[in-house]
Formats: structure tokens, sequence, C-alpha cells
């Protein structure tokens, strides 16, 4: 609805609008209801709270432990104070503290002959089978592994992922009636597509890690491993030591799960050696924080120059000291400091610089289409490649990224799977189901606990680091319990639940701007959007975030609200008059590929 040329009102009939304001929710890639599970867990309600997330994120016990959690930086908790909910922890929460939900799970739906193959056990193609089987496909899961999970169980160290963990979600899926070919490799698209698979998926992942190219790396190679390599190896069992003094090249997850285990192996002494600075590394936050809590050095601005060996036995590593310039168009370069180089002795040294796709099994002439770095060229959304029954998801579509990126590429990939075996346009996208209900039970009561704490963020309970370090299986975070969870959980500052104005009921008696604490709220005459930031009650400088505008007001003025800094305390809706206010939760199901969904016909 427009107003001339000057501002676009808000239509709260649009999804999209609330689902940003729930910033959490909106950075998730599978779009997980996180207040929603959160006050499910603080009313005690696990079993209700896992379900949400199993709806959407498929692994909530993994990814509670192992996410990448995109959602925590958007958390507006983190503009009342430093640091967001532990979104990602509660998660946890709920699949540590659920009963027994199998009952709750669907099943393999009636056959409806059609036949579909899954190459890769990985989170990617579990999803597409969670998701298809009860539609009931036939669903065929291909791997080189013996047990399904794909680096979910081969990278991911015991002692932040139990296998109890992994075998109860994965078997979940397994259960629902999916056939396994594992310890079954691929080695052919060719021959796969003679066997007449109505269509195929491949979530192989980004099985190659990047090396290292530097003189003396070959004459050394016994001792020199690829990280992502090994760190499988050591998952099942084939390596079980390393050597005292280690080096763990790179910036990134991997490099920290490196040099986790090798403390655990026998490392006493385990350096992590990166490119660029300690903010620019790719690892998250808590993942650097963890190393360096087992007394894990991290070394920033050295560049590799050489291997020391002796004949081929490893001595150490030489590394140029570089630092940050920037040229003539303000880009950046690391540059050589002129400082001498670092020799760092040590027993062995895991390259954990990068991964990379590789599909040597997948013919250049079996009709599907690859860029110049390797890729498939695919749809971004439907994830359909140029050989029309062949989809791509997880690492090996767009490279590697992270666990829940190849949940949310699983159900995309199985909607288009569903309507292209339907004959349907794969293109047509089914929109999501969302509502918005008040939560008004009286003049001045409210559904949900509307009461901002003050509270900063707990921390998760730690084992002891010397146990901990004794036992590579050994689980190190302990997690939440209930009475540590319901404290988390109440800083939720419930961002569903949603300010909804009538201006046919407002009388403009500004009640509202007046109680408002944090002055998002501000009747003013109208205007274009950049005018009107600059005039509210307290500017809206983020762009990112939107306006709430109404128009429809008696006096000709607007409504204007500040998305950015609303706190959803309601208590514009308790001061209100009218009722021109209102709280209402937003709920939103992102659209899957299942029999209870318009997508399916």
């Amino acid at each position: 609805m427009d107003d001339g040329a000057r501002v676009t009102l808000t239509d709260v009939n649009d999804p999209n609008y609330f689902h940003k304001v729930v910033d959490c929710q909106w950075a998730c890639p599978a779009h997980t209801p996180g207040p929603e599970y959160i006050r499910l867990i603080a009313d005690g309600r696990y079993s209700d709270a896992y379900m949400i997330n199993w709806k959407s994120n498929v692994f909530p016990g993994i990814l509670g432990r192992t996410c990448d959690r995109p959602c925590e930086p958007a958390c507006r908790r983190g503009r009342v104070e430093k640091e967001p909910v532990a979104i990602c922890r509660l998660k946890r929460v709920a699949a540590d503290y659920k009963d027994d939900i199998r009952d709750r799970l669907p099943g393999k739906g009636p056959s409806n002959g059609k036949r579909v193959a899954l190459v890769g056990a990985g989170p990617a193609s579990l999803t597409v089978a969670r998701d298809l089987l009860p539609l009931g496909y036939e669903v065929v899961i291909y791997d080189g592994d013996n047990r399904a999970g794909g680096m979910i169980r081969s990278q991911i160290p015991k002692f932040r992922l139990p296998e109890s963990v992994i075998d109860e979600e994965v078997n979940y899926i397994l259960d629902m009636g999916a056939v396994t070919r594992l310890g079954q490799r691929v080695d052919s698209m060719e021959e796969l597509l003679k066997e007449n698979y109505d269509a195929i998926f491949v979530g192989c992942g980004a099985p190659r890690g990047r090396d290292l190219d530097v003189p003396g790396r070959q004459e050394a190679a016994a001792n020199i491993h690829i990280g992502i390599d090994w760190l499988s190896s050591v998952s099942f069992g084939h390596i079980t030591k390393i050597g005292k003094r280690v080096i763990v090249l790179g910036g990134g997850n991997t490099a920290m799960d490196c040099c986790r285990s090798s403390r655990r192996l026998g490392g006493e002494s385990v350096t992590v050696v990166v490119r660029s600075g300690f903010e620019e590394m790719k690892a998250s936050p808590w993942e650097k924080e963890d190393a360096m809590h087992e007394d894990i050095p991290i070394l920033n601005y050295h560049v590799p120059k050489r291997v020391e060996h002796d004949n081929g036995k490893l001595k150490g590593m030489w590394f140029e000291k570089v630092k940050v310039e920037l040229d003539e168009k303000g880009r950046r370069n690391l540059v050589p400091t002129g400082e001498p180089d670092v020799l760092i002795e040590c027993d062995d040294v895991l390259v954990a610089i990068g991964q990379e796709n590789a599909f040597p099994w997948i013919e250049r002439d079996a009709g599907i289409d690859f860029d110049r770095w390797g890729l498939p060229i695919i749809g971004e959304k439907t994830l359909q490649a140029s050989l029309p029954n062949v989809f791509f998801g997880g690492d090996a579509a767009f490279g590697p990224k992270n666990i829940i990126w190849a949940v949310a590429h699983g159900h995309d990939a199985a909607i288009s799977i569903d309507k292209y075996c339907q004959s349907l346009d794969v293109a047509d996208r089914p929109p999501p189901l969302f509502n918005l209900v008040s939560q008004k039970m009286g003049i001045h009561e409210w559904s949900y606990d509307n009461e901002v704490s003050n509270d900063l963020r707990y921390r998760v309970p730690l084992r002891e680091k010397a146990l901990a370090l004794k036992d590579i299986k050994m689980e190190v975070e302990l997690g939440f319990d209930p009475v540590l969870a319901f404290q988390e959980a109440e800083r939720c500052l419930n961002c569903d639940i949603e300010t909804v104005f009538a201006p046919k009921l407002c009388i403009e008696c500004d009640a509202c701007v007046d109680i408002c604490p944090v002055d998002c709220i501000t009747f003013t005459a109208p205007g274009d959007e950049e005018d009107l930031r600059t005039r509210l009650m307290a500017p809206a400088p983020n762009l990112t975030q939107d306006l709430y505008i109404s128009d429809g007001l008696k006096t000709g003025r607007y409504m204007v609200k500040d998305e950015d800094v609303c706190l959803h305390c309601g208590m514009c809706a308790e001061r209100c008059p009218t009722g021109a206010w209102d709280m209402q939760k937003f709920f939103l199901e992102m659209a899957h590929a299942d029999a209870g969904h318009a997508c399916h016909r």
C-alpha cells in the first residue's frame, strides 16, 4: 500500500515483515522459530520444544552442540547488552531432557511409485530423506562409509559431539524406511543414471582438504597431514596418537578441532599458526575461546615458508612474519615485516587451510554443467542441475558451509524433487505458513512473560580440563541443567510477540509514546522513509531494520515504530486505553515437501 511516492506503508499480512523482526529466525538458514521453543523450554516442555526444532532443523541434539549459530549474532538481546541469548545451547537442552518422541515422528507413507537416490549420507541427504519418506518415495541412500552421518560422524570430534547423539538422530530418519547402501561408494554418475531413478540428489560434501605447497612438504610428507582426513581417521579409530609437538595451520573451525584433538592424543605443545589476524580468523569466537582454554596458543600473521627436515624426518616449519597494509584503493594486503623468519619445531603438522569440492565420479559428459571453480551450475533455490532430474545440496552445492545450511538445502531440494516427480514447475516455490494470534488474556494480562530480565548470559558448565584432555571421547560441555536453562531462556525478549497497530482504534493520546522505555514510537507528519528516520523520537539509522509505518489516523499523521530498538515488552499495549495496540504471536512454518503442506497435491 503506497502513499503517493512518499513511503511504503507496512503490510502486516506479508509474512516476511514480521519474519525479519524475529531476527534470530530470519538469520537461521532453516528459519527455526527460536523464541517459540525457548518459551517451551522455560515451561519445562522439552519434548514440544524438540519437535519444533526437529520439524525445522532436523538435528536438534547435534546442532545444539555444533551449530555455527548464525542466529546468535542477530539476537536482539545483543543490542541490550553484550551477549545474545544462548539459543544454540538451549536447543541442546530440548534434546537432553525430552521424553521418548519416537511415537511423534512420521513414518513412510504409502508408496507413490517414485524412486530417489541420495549420494552421501550426510545432513543434506538425510534431510531430503526425512521430507520425502512420508510422501511415499522409495529413498535409497549411498555412502562409502559403513555408518550414516557423513561429516557429522567423520569430522566432528567426539568430545564435542558424542556418538550416541549422532546415532539417535540419524536413526530417527533411517527408521522411517530409508533403504541404505552403506559401504557402497558411487564411482560413476553415468552408472547411477542407468539405475533409472526418478531423481538423484548429490549431497556428498566437500571431501578434499587443501594442501600446502612449500619447499620440503613432499620430503616430510609422512608427518604432514590434511586436517579433515586426519580427523576422519581419528574418528574411526585409525589414528590414536600424535607427536608431542604439533603445528596446526589454519584459522577455521576444522583447525580448532584439529588442535583440540591433538591435545587429547599426546600433543603436549600444540600451536595454531594463522596468516591472518585473530579477529579475521574464520573460526567461530567460541571455538577459538575453547582452544585457548585448553592452553593452545594462536600465532597470527605468520605465513608458512618452508618445511625443515633431515632426510625426510620432520624437524619444524619456517614462517615469515607479515603485517596488514592498505593499498591506494583501500584493499587489504599482507606484506613482510622484514623481521627474521621464525622456526617452530614440531613432530607433526596438520594442514587445515580450507576444503574443496571434488567430483571425480561425475563424468563431464554426463549432462551436468560445472563452473570454472568445479562447482555444479544449479538453481540457487531449486538446487536443480542442468540435468533436470539431478539436484545438489550441502557443501556439494555451493562449497563448504555448515550443518544448518545443509539442512536448509535439503528442505529446498526435497520440495524441488517432489515437484519434479509430479511434473510441476520446480521454480514455483510454495509460500510459508504463518499466523498472528493475540496474546491478550485480560485488560492487562498476557499469555507470555513480558518482563525483561536483566541477567547476563549464563555460561555452559565445562568438564574439568585435566579430565577432558585425557579422553578424546569425553564430552567437554556438560550442557545447561533445567535451572540454568530456565534462567537463560528468561533472557529471550520474545521478539516473535509483535506489536500490531489498529489505526481505526487510535485516539492519538500519545500514551504509548510516553510509556515506551526505548522511545521507538512516534506520531509524525507523513514523509519519505529517509526523512522519517531523522525525525522520530529517537533517530533510526539502522537501514537493515524496517520501520513499522501506518496511516489511517484522524489527524493524517503517521504512526512510525522503529523495529530496531523495540523490546517487545508490551507496555504500549498495556497503556493504550482503546486497544489500538495488541501483542500478537507470530508463528512461521517454512514450506517443506510434506503431505500436510500445500505444495503437495
